[in-house]
């Protein structure tokens, strides 16, 4: 599907996305015997929300605006790393916010190269897992003898969207 037609970029009832976010977590959580607590819950959902990436303060102002306890940043923070270190959400270095992760399931392969679109003007941000990337940046590290870890792309510029009103 050309990536001007994928439904980040499409209205749509984002409902979807954040339930089935939270089945996917619910699963892996159960498989891998992590707990996925309330809180740790909310948190995923704040950031499935909507396709553009939230920053952890953002966060902690929505857990506080609807919650009647006060959230606290590390309680936050600790909730994040762990919905990263499960594969479920991704932190974008560049703008220090986070994003939902489209396939978790293949945080459990260490081939998992995540590269994000961000689009400048409305913030939309599209998760990329492009075999031909992959590749491309392990045989790069093959040639400088470079052993690979963990790393991410990120690319801002303006979405389909975006570019479409330019016009």
């Amino acid at each position: 599907m050309p990536s001007h037609q994928d439904i980040t970029y499409q209205p749509h009832n984002h409902n979807h996305c954040v339930k089935n976010a939270l089945y996917k977590a619910h699963m892996l959580c159960q498989k891998r015997g992590a707990r996925l607590t309330p809180l740790r819950e909310k948190v995923l959902t704040l950031v499935w929300k909507n396709h553009s990436p939230i920053g952890a303060y953002d966060i902690l102002t929505e857990l506080i605006r609807q919650e009647s306890r006060q959230a606290q940043p590390p309680t936050v923070y600790r909730a994040l790393d762990f919905l990263q270190e499960q594969g479920l959400i991704h932190r974008l270095s560049s703008i220090n916010a986070y994003i939902g992760c489209t396939n978790p399931v293949a945080h459990t392969n260490s081939q998992h190269r995540a590269s994000f679109f961000i689009c400048s003007k409305c913030r939309i941000t599209l998760e990329v897992d492009s075999t031909k990337v992959a590749n491309a940046l392990n045989s790069c590290a093959q040639e400088h003898a470079f052993s690979i870890e963990h790393g991410s792309i990120e690319i801002t510029g303006l979405c389909f969207n975006c570019n479409k009103e330019q016009d």
